[in-house]
């Protein structure tokens, strides 16, 4: 009998093991090795300088690695602090759920409700909610000329001039204004500065030591040094473009800090300590579409259906910086990518964190080829071109004008059309457009935004102004009389 026992025992177990369904066994173990040997790769294959990335499973910490190097030369190591831009949002989110969570504010409310003081130049704006805020529904624009503010009071108040592109709640419509508003909102309830808040209820909590928000970009911030701009295959030390980004892009982080805030979101929510920062039903909130708003929650994009394995991530640049997070529901993994550079055309940090995913799933992490790098020396043709050509139309003048003598006064001037377009266009975006509405921008702002074009867009300008003056001079001299 015993031994029958044994025997029926054992073929129950070696069935279960034969019969157990795939969602039970172990997922690829994660390759260390081969994320390093990606990211190294993809570095050098776009010429970033800099990157650190972190890798998240089920609240735990899996590897944190930096790679590459800052613009001081030191290396980038797990523990190098990074600017993230909009990925900031999720933060300011997660402040304001929070208020909603313990009772001081209440997702549905008004927002003049807590913040009467702020009215616009629309009588829709009473309608706006804190989750159209929150998910990008509230119809406020975001527009890229504003005037400068060195708070978040006056940021935030520059919107009383403006008026609402869509009715509250209509769809979504990205902006940064919301998430100042958030950020005044979380200030004003709290009774603490924004910078304060996220210190004391969400950074301090997780360990995140390193992390800050300071109220402006020009705010010096101990041990981070500039970031890049990418030109031609390479990248450019290069200041961060003025502006006060409180709520919408301001915090500084490390990848070791933003796995910690990783940690805690593949946690329910829950800190290491085991203080539970933001409950189970409001998290899941912030993960969900919302109405007007297929792929936006509160605060965190959702990957469409056509994109596997889904995800929820929110992307982040500055004029020097860019990062992206990114939360695997299905796997439990998360991974966070901040590079010290910014690339106008290409989002990087998604397409690494992309390739790092695959690997996680035992996939292989395709290799791409350069596209940023590819428009770069296309732009960069095209100015030599245009170098060469200018230099022959001036040298030309006064051949081309001569033979153009006789032309009365108003057909010369239509021959310089061609040089007029770009001369007032170009003109207008380096010279005019810094001016509008007092802003913060400068000329070296289009050059930070992308060198290869400013360049391009430099050379036809100075070349316009060159050819025109000397074609309306040698005119000038002909008519004079003089040989």
């Amino acid at each position: 009998m015993n031994k029958f026992l044994i025997a029926a025992m054992t073929l129950a177990l070696l069935a279960s093991l034969l019969y157990s369904p795939p969602s039970v066994h172990a997922a690829p173990v994660l390759d260390k090795n081969a994320i390093d040997d990606y990211v190294q790769r993809y570095l050098e294959r776009n010429g970033l300088p800099g990157a650190s990335v972190v890798m998240v499973k089920d609240g735990e910490i899996l590897y944190a690695q930096g790679y590459g190097n800052d613009s001081e030369g030191s290396p980038i190591t797990e523990h190098s602090l990074m600017r993230i831009g909009s990925v900031s949002k999720s933060f300011t989110a997660f402040a304001a759920l929070q208020l909603v969570d313990e009772g001081s504010v209440k997702l549905d409310d008004p927002i003049i409700r807590y913040l009467p003081e702020l009215t616009m130049e629309d009588e829709r704006f009473g309608q706006i909610t804190i989750r159209q805020l929150l998910s990008h529904t509230s119809g406020i624009p975001s527009p890229t000329i504003v005037p400068k503010a060195d708070t978040l009071e006056k940021g935030v108040k520059r919107v009383q001039q403006w008026k609402l592109q869509s009715n509250p709640g209509e769809r979504h419509s990205y902006s940064n204004a919301n998430y100042w508003i958030l950020a005044w909102l979380v200030e004003k309830v709290s009774g603490m500065k924004f910078a304060a808040y996220l210190d004391t209820r969400v950074f301090s909590p997780l360990g995140m030591n390193d992390s800050s928000s300071p109220v402006n970009s020009g705010d010096p911030v101990p041990g981070l040094p500039r970031g890049y701009v990418t030109a031609y295959g390479t990248a450019i030390p290069i200041s961060e473009m003025e502006q006060m980004f409180t709520g919408s892009g301001s915090i500084v982080t490390t990848a070791v800090d933003m796995g910690k805030w990783l940690s805690m979101h593949t946690h329910d929510g829950v800190s290491p300590s085991g203080e539970r920062l933001l409950s189970s039903s409001l998290l899941k909130e912030s993960y969900s579409p919302q109405p007007g708003s297929e792929h936006y929650g509160l605060g965190w994009s959702i990957s469409s259906s056509e994109v596997t394995p889904q995800r929820v991530q929110h992307s982040g640049a500055l004029s020097s910086y860019q990062a992206q997070q990114s939360i695997l529901p299905g796997s439990g993994y998360a991974v966070a990518v901040m590079l010290n550079s910014f690339t106008t055309t290409f989002e990087h940090a998604y397409e690494m964190s992309a390739g790092i995913i695959r690997l996680t799933e035992g996939q292989a992490a395709p290799n791409k080829a350069p596209v940023p790098t590819m428009i770069d020396l296309s732009l960069g043709v095209l100015t030599l071109l245009y170098l060469i050509l200018g230099i022959r139309g001036i040298l030309r003048s006064k051949k081309w004008s001569d033979q153009r003598r006789h032309h009365s006064a108003w057909r010369y001037g239509l021959r310089f059309i061609p040089q007029m377009i770009p001369l007032v266009g170009i003109g207008w975006l380096l010279f005019v457009v810094p001016q509008l509405q007092d802003n913060s921008s400068t000329i070296l702002d289009v050059f930070r935004l992308w060198p290869a074009l400013a360049i391009l867009l430099g050379i036809s300008f100075l070349f316009a102004v060159c050819l025109t003056g000397m074609r309306v001079y040698y005119r000038l001299r002909l008519k004079g009389g003089k040989s």
